[in-house]
């Protein structure tokens, strides 16, 4: 290893930027912490994301929290998923402790407890801000990846839209998007054949089946209405500090589908509803996704062309995505390659097959001349990590080992009363609290049904005989009823689908 004058010039120059910039901790050489060599990463390139990995227990989810924080206090607002429920403690002061003070003391900075600005977010029946989405919303195209359906039945997908949308049948939740399949398959079938083209049963019956996998998951909960504005994600409070938006999920860890699904709806709204951002001094919104394998782990070749087609382009959007997982080889390499800020906890190897994946995990990390990396990754302390950014022109930092900052806020889980007392200040819980089910697809297909049935009970009294069922389309002016109806036509008067094919607000 070079001498200790050349280490330290090799980090300063690497690591002084002009722009504002987010502390991470400071340089250490052989074990030891070097003072008054902070290792930085510039606030303007939080957009082209990052990955924060390690073994259990090593210290990814206080880092998570930690960089939140430090954002927040830049005036960035932050969306956590908390897939392990211990994210809570954002919301309440540090407890302080001498070897935090220790800590900042080798750093060269003062440990300063804090609160900050917070909303419990949930997609599921958990106490909290609900954060839902409309199938119309989805669109045909992310729809029809998320369920993993062939051309065939994608296109049957794509029936059932253009049908509801030139019929002003608003389809809000899975039970809307059922009913349709369900008609178009029967009573429907011969009208819809001739306006539309030809519908397979047996490939409705199969998106029906696929259908009910998600729905399983919890779906049903989180389609439907209100539907969440992600305005209300980039909110900055009083003091100018960004919200922090944590997302229980430490309920659906087994439901990776239903996570999915989420995720790709809310990064697609995301990507369409922000205007293209340019080179900004800081980002519109960073995003951290723990455990992230649980999107990759499920995710069809289709679904991951649509993920590594959001990660390409949201960063022109000023988002960053932070995965936050155990291993490096648990994103996938289109991926990876698109990840600019890499934060690298300790990894253990205690079998063969961990050793190679030490070596391949040192392989993404830029050569250094300094450390050893495959051999650094193991001897790791809790709260250290091989740190590589882009500097403001983009280029990859030396790759530094790092003692890292302490949170500032509790490092643990808060009180049930605690929690209470966070959602009550809540200023978004009262605005989606509400469960909406007001007429939609489901009720005016009902409807027109049973006016159909009325006609041919009608039909056969007249007629003093029993007729098959009528397939009639119904009267015209019983969709002109329908397309009347208020809400419906504020909805539908003009629906315009993105690149992501998401429907346009």
């Amino acid at each position: 290893m070079s001498n200790y004058e050349e280490f330290l010039s090799h980090i300063e120059k690497g690591y002084t930027f002009k722009g504002d910039s987010v502390l991470l901790g400071t340089s250490m050489l052989d074990g030891g912490a070097i003072q008054n060599t902070p290792v930085k990463a510039p606030l303007k390139t939080f957009n082209r994301h990052g990955l924060i990995a390690g073994a259990t227990g090593t210290g990814k989810t206080k880092t998570l929290q930690n960089l939140a924080e430090r954002l927040s206090e830049k005036g960035v607002p932050v969306l956590l998923m908390d897939i392990k429920g211990d994210l809570s403690g954002l919301t309440q002061k540090g407890n302080g402790h001498p070897k935090i003070d220790e800590r900042h003391e080798l750093i060269g900075q003062d440990w300063v407890p804090r609160a900050y600005p917070t909303e419990l977010l949930t997609i599921s029946e958990q106490e909290g801000v609900r954060m839902r989405a409309t199938i119309s919303e989805f669109g045909p195209v992310l729809l029809s990846k998320i369920l993993g359906l062939n051309d065939t039945q994608g296109g049957i997908v794509s029936i059932v839209f253009k049908y509801c949308d030139d019929h002003a049948l608003p389809l809000l939740d899975i039970k809307d998007f059922r009913k349709v399949l369900q008609y178009i398959s029967n009573e429907g079938k011969e009208e819809i054949e001739k306006d539309y083209g030809l519908v397979s049963s047996s490939s409705v019956g199969a998106i029906m089946r696929k259908l009910l996998e998600i729905e399983e998951q919890g779906a049903d909960v989180f389609f439907g209405e209100k539907s969440f504005d992600v305005d209300d994600l980039m909110r900055l409070d009083e003091n100018g500090f960004g919200y922090i938006n944590i997302l229980r999920l430490d309920d659906i860890q087994s439901k990776p589908k239903l996570f999915s699904t989420f995720m790709l709806c809310l990064l697609a709204e995301i990507y369409e509803h922000l205007p293209e951002q340019g080179d900004k001094d800081r980002p519109e919104l960073v995003i951290f996704i723990d455990e992230a394998h649980l999107i990759f782990d499920e995710a069809s070749d289709a679904l991951m062309d649509q993920i590594e087609t959001i990660v390409k382009l949201i960063r022109s959007k000023g988002v960053g995505l932070f995965f936050v997982t155990q291993n490096p080889t648990d994103v996938p390499d289109a991926v990876l390659s698109q990840l600019g800020m890499k934060i690298q906890h300790a990894l253990r190897a205690f079998t063969a097959k961990d050793r190679k994946a030490i070596k391949l995990t040192a392989e993404n990390y830029p050569i250094s001349t300094f450390y050893k990396t495959d051999e650094l990754l193991t001897k790791l302390g809790i709260g250290e990590a091989i740190i590589s950014v882009l500097n403001e022109k983009g280029i990859p930092t030396p790759l530094v080992h790092t003692l890292l900052t302490a949170p500032s806020s509790r490092m643990d889980v808060i009180s049930s009363d605690e929690k209470e007392d966070v959602l009550a200040k809540s200023k978004l819980l009262k605005k989606y609290s509400q469960d909406i089910d007001r007429d939609s697809a489901y009720e005016m297909l009902s409807e027109k049904l049973e006016k159909m049935e009325e006609q041919e009970e009608k039909e056969q009294h007249e007629a003093g005989r029993k007729t098959s069922r009528a397939r009639k389309r119904p009267e015209k002016s019983t969709f002109e009823k329908i397309a009347s109806h208020s809400l419906t036509k504020t909805i539908f008067r003009e629906l315009t689908r993105g690149l992501l094919g998401i429907l346009k607000k």
